[in-house]
């Protein structure tokens, strides 16, 4: 079945970085796209960036500058290197791909147009 797992989350200072992963089973990795999201305490998941089959990128507008989607089809997996980060970057952050879909249209920020989830991993920006 497929399975998303996000890792490398955790406790940073203001203007700092982190690099999450999130690593992918269970169907032809390649052929979807794949994006990050992200939910903080009392507010709506929202998107966060997308890099679709052949590579493009697409991001939020708070973030553009400061993060960037990677993806590794040899190894299933898709990064997201976040630097310098903002309190406002606090939030649970996941990965998602859609049951079909293999391009970050207008509606890639869109929480319905995506089938699998991963479990989450915490980003927490503070001094």
């Amino acid at each position: 079945q497929v399975q998303l797992v996000e890792s490398g989350g955790g406790l940073v200072q203001p203007g700092g970085s982190l690099r999450l992963s999130c690593k992918a089973s269970g169907f032809t990795f390649e052929y979807y796209r794949i994006a990050w999201f992200r939910q903080a305490p009392g507010k709506e998941r929202e998107g966060v960036s997308c890099t679709d089959v052949d590579g493009r990128t697409r991001y939020e507008d708070s973030v553009k500058g400061r993060f960037t989607i990677t993806r590794d089809n040899a190894r299933n997996t898709v990064s997201l290197q976040m630097n310098t980060l903002k309190s406002e970057d606090t939030a649970v952050y996941y990965c998602a791909t859609p049951e079909t879909g293999a391009y970050c249209g207008a509606k890639w920020v869109d929480v319905d147009e995506y089938d699998y989830w991963g479990q989450g991993t915490q980003v927490t920006v503070s001094l």
